[in-house]
């Protein structure tokens, strides 16, 4: 317990830190950040700290929140039904048929079932593209340089958050009917293979989110700096504290987000606790330790593989949506599957896997760190380079200052290995 206070100050004090010698606005952008990457690592602890699945598709599940918040907040686009919309539902209802007409003659058994699945298969997906084709033609020809895309429901942005966490659920339940059986390497071959395939989709369907031409302007949870910095209260305020109105309005802005963002971390911290402490939390450790012995005693192992894979996508999905509802826009072509992957399994490696404590610490850690190292790394170059005179040596440490994150990431990963093998707050 004393470690683990100690750990959560000095992680404070480094958020103080960046305030005082940067800037607070910095600072409270950069722990927002932490917040939602604090619930990523979180959703890929139960998955992997629970129950030992090893899932690098973290992107995808990711990219599906996003999606829920376009799909939810923003307004229908007038006439995208009419041109398409209805066709394209259509369509993919029919889709929806194939899949589970093929499955059940599949199930049905006899010699001609692989050749009746084929003909399903191949039939389906040639009346699929005649449905689909012409409707995505007729959305996408809708106003194309700001739009050509269904648009959303016109919903709060709030309601998008658990949207985007019931998508990402629903891709996992797929996911886990087909993968779940396999070996645990050939698990995270195909999860990181459907994320691609996932983000593929949202790339290059521009009916569905405008594909690379990036959805922006998305609705926000709080006000916006201009209309607190036209508010006579709020100049008031700030007026009698000091600040001025611009600071002041975006301070404000990023608390607001501070505050939505730490109440859901607090909720699925809570469950999460309470989960792993339960009798279904030791169960789901059992299996993890040894799934022969637990199948033994007669745990449906396959199963509960699927509901700890669902419950903590969908935790991925809804952090992917506070995500995007930060950032204020979706930009699909932004989401790196290895890259940010990877950033999310140090956070739980370092924090400590199969501890909720653990995970959360190394989402706010790392995260700090992904961000703060850069600009500290150039400054620590500058002035190990200052004796030195000009040339292509001092330009080339320079150019480098770009490098020291992933240096970092990798040095800091190697230590806690190292020195600390089960994570900065071990599981107990």
């Amino acid at each position: 317990m004393t470690r683990s206070v100690l750990l959560f100050a000095g992680m404070a004090a480094l958020f103080v830190l960046t305030g005082l010698t940067q800037s607070w606005s910095l600072a409270l952008t950069v722990l927002n950040m932490g917040v939602i990457s604090a619930i990523m690592a979180l959703g890929v602890n139960m998955q992997w700290g629970y129950a030992g699945l090893f899932n690098i598709g973290v992107m995808g599940f990711v990219a599906l929140g996003g999606l829920g918040v376009v799909l939810t907040s923003t307004a229908p686009v007038a006439g995208a039904m009419a041109a398409g919309g209805w066709r394209i539902l259509l369509a993919l209802a029919v889709g929806v048929l194939i899949v589970l007409g093929a499955v059940a003659l599949w199930r049905r058994g006899g010699r001609l079932r692989a050749p009746a699945v084929i003909l399903v298969l191949v039939a389906g997906f040639f009346a699929f593209r005649a449905l689909l084709d012409p409707g995505v033609a007729g959305v996408e020809a809708i106003n194309p340089t700001v739009q050509g895309n269904i648009g959303g429901l016109g919903l709060p942005v709030l309601l998008a958050w658990p949207v985007g966490g019931l998508l990402a659920a629903l891709a996992a339940w797929g996911i886990g009917k087909t993968a779940l059986g396999l070996r645990s390497d050939y698990l995270a071959i195909a999860t990181l293979g459907i994320a691609e395939i996932v983000l593929a989709v949202l790339r290059n369907e521009e009916w569905l989110a405008r594909g690379v031409k990036n959805v922006i302007g998305l609705p926000r949870p709080v006000p916006y700096e201009v209309d607190l910095q036209q508010s006579a209260r709020f100049t008031g305020w700030m007026a009698d504290l000091g600040i001025d109105p611009a600071t002041g309005a975006s301070l404000a802005v990023k608390l607001g987000y501070l505050g939505l963002c730490g109440s859901v971390l607090a909720l699925v911290m809570l469950l999460a606790e309470l989960a792993l402490h339960s009798p279904w939390g030791r169960m789901m450790r059992a299996i993890r330790d040894n799934e022969i012995a637990a199948g033994a005693m007669g745990k449906n192992v396959k199963h509960q593989h699927l509901k700890i894979f669902i419950i903590g996508s969908a935790v991925i999905g809804i952090a992917g949506a506070m995500m995007t509802t930060l950032d204020g826009q979706l930009t699909p072509a932004s989401y790196q599957p290895l890259r940010y992957t990877f950033l999310v399994w140090v956070m739980v490696i370092v924090g400590g896997s199969g501890n909720n404590w653990g995970a959360m610490l190394g989402g706010f850690l790392i995260w700090w760190l992904w961000v703060m190292v850069e600009p500290i790394g150039a400054g620590v170059l500058s002035a190990i380079t200052a004796p030195m005179s000009d040339g292509w040596l001092k330009s080339h440490l320079h150019d480098g200052a770009a490098h020291m994150r992933l240096l970092t990431m990798g040095v800091i990963l190697l230590l806690v290995l190292r020195f600390s093998p089960r994570g900065l707050i071990p599981e107990r």
